[in-house]
């Protein structure tokens, strides 16, 4: 017999709208599964159980008139996002105690729009590592196998999406952080165009790299999630994309055209890296299955090249540098500090010509695949890396470049600012591999319908791991 999280998230939703389930009764029956299994995955830093269970009896109480496609359905926020009244660590043990008294606006919009957040998700410290081990929560482990970390910074949003313990989640994205753990744990993760979702209320921008993003099951989930975190608010230093008629979840199911595909599969970042077969073949299956629905794929050279990563290795440095108080720095973890000290080493003059240089190495870039609607490349370089496997070594410059190594495409589009989507594509020795798909900046909604024509041709379908059809036991749900 299915279970609710058998349901996809907006499946959720309409047999909520039916009667046919409550809010209420989601919401338990995550709250059971996260109490079974949460700790197993290291998915959560912090669970909000009676707020989640007084959001649910909220929703379910709610007129018809008006409710969104995800009404009633949980979800949960990385603990890199601010959330009013909920403890936020920022995924270190410098802010193990801290209570924001406001909400980022992306946890507002997400309210707004019905969903019902479950708790924060595990994030690696300061959002700065592409894998989520810290010291304030269980490291986020890939529950397709336990001795493998489930990516970062959104770690443990892949890790409850992938396990059942939320049917989608919040994530955010500055060099791959939403996808990479997507890929990881064979879900779809969306990074939107730059300006889409807002950064707000507080923050720089960041030099507009980093932005909020969905990880969910399908495309259309996150299309739907998509529609509930996008929207201009005055202030914000990108001005957003004009959205796609009806919404994004209207794109999604929308036939798509025939389109340009440009792909590749040299690593941008890290030009002496070998790509692991198994990210070719993903690629290869991914760009069969365009051919095959009528797209014209064809080879290209990569936009950018290794070239480029002195400049992105300042902008991360500089991007380290987030307030945390003198006398705390030394409670930071080894790669923090490096990357905050080589923050600190740089100068207003370099970092301005880091970001001139860079641009122009953009514009090229974009200028040479003009031609193509989409580019597909690997979303990583390895499918998968192990718990504890970038600091086993204790030297933090290392595992800096092991990072790079394993992820040489994501952030480019960060830089670019070009909507890019990870989709899970097959198994590898019982291992999740996906493939990268971007679009052009802005046409976030033909990039959704193509990704889901995708994804019905590549069958990924209803694969889980085995952790999905475990149920809580007897103690764990109190019958």
């Amino acid at each position: 017999m299915a279970e609710p999280h058998d349901l996809t998230a907006l499946e959720q939703a309409e047999a909520i709208r039916r009667r046919e389930l409550s809010s209420v009764e989601l919401v338990e029956h995550y709250l059971a599964r996260i109490e079974a299994h949460g700790d197993t995955v290291g998915a959560f830093v912090t669970v909000t159980a009676d707020l989640a269970r007084d959001q649910a009896k909220a929703a379910d109480e709610a007129q018809f008139e008006g409710r969104g496609p995800l009404h009633g359905v949980p979800t949960a926020i990385k603990d890199l996002t601010m959330t009013a009244g909920v403890r936020t660590t920022f995924g270190s043990a410098v802010f193990a105690d801290f209570v924001p008294p406001l909400d980022a606006d992306v946890v507002a919009l997400l309210r707004a729009a019905g969903t019902v957040s479950l708790g924060k998700t595990t994030t690696s410290e300061l959002g700065a590592s592409l894998y989520s081990e810290g010291a304030v929560a269980p490291p986020a482990r890939n529950p397709w196998g336990l001795e493998y970390t489930a990516g970062g910074s959104s770690g443990g949003a892949a890790a409850a999406v992938a396990a059942g313990l939320v049917p989608l989640a919040q994530g955010s994205d500055g060099g791959g952080s939403v996808r990479i753990p997507s890929a990881m744990c064979g879900l779809v993760g969306f990074k939107p165009s730059r300006g889409v979702v807002s950064g707000g209320p507080i923050g720089s921008g960041a030099f507009g790299l980093p932005t909020h993003g969905p990880l969910a099951r399908t495309v259309t989930d996150a299309a739907a999630m998509l529609d509930a975190m996008a929207g201009y608010l005055p202030g914000e230093p990108y001005l957003a994309p004009p959205p796609p008629d009806g919404g994004y979840l209207a794109a999604a199911r929308r036939p798509g055209a025939r389109l340009r595909v440009g792909r590749f599969t040299t690593p941008m970042l890290a030009g002496d890296q070998p790509v692991d077969p198994a990210c070719v073949g993903a690629v290869d299956a991914a760009a069969a299955a365009l051919a095959a629905a009528g797209h014209e794929v064809d080879e290209v050279a990569a936009p950018l090249g290794p070239e480029v990563w002195p400049l992105f290795e300042t902008l991360w440095y500089v991007l380290a540098l987030a307030p945390v108080p003198a006398e705390r720095e030394g409670d930071l973890l080894p790669l923090t500090r490096l990357m905050r000290e080589r923050g600190a080493a740089v100068t207003v003059s370099q970092l301005m010509t880091t970001l001139s240089e860079l641009q122009a190495q953009v514009r090229w870039g974009m200028r040479a695949t003009k031609g193509y609607d989409l580019l597909l490349c690997p979303t990583l370089a390895t499918p998968q890396a192990r718990v504890g496997s970038f600091t086993e070594a204790g030297d933090p410059a290392l595992d800096f470049d092991m990072q790079r190594r394993l992820s040489p495409y994501c952030a480019v589009f960060n830089v670019t600012g070009q909507p890019s989507v990870s989709l899970p594509v097959t198994l590898v020795d019982g291992m999740p591999v996906g493939a990268l798909l971007t679009g052009r900046p802005g046409e976030d909604g033909l990039l959704l319908a193509v990704a889901a024509e995708l994804e019905a041709a590549l069958g990924w379908g209803d694969r889980h791991p085995e952790i999905w059809r475990e149920r809580p036991s007897a103690t764990v749900n109190g019958v």
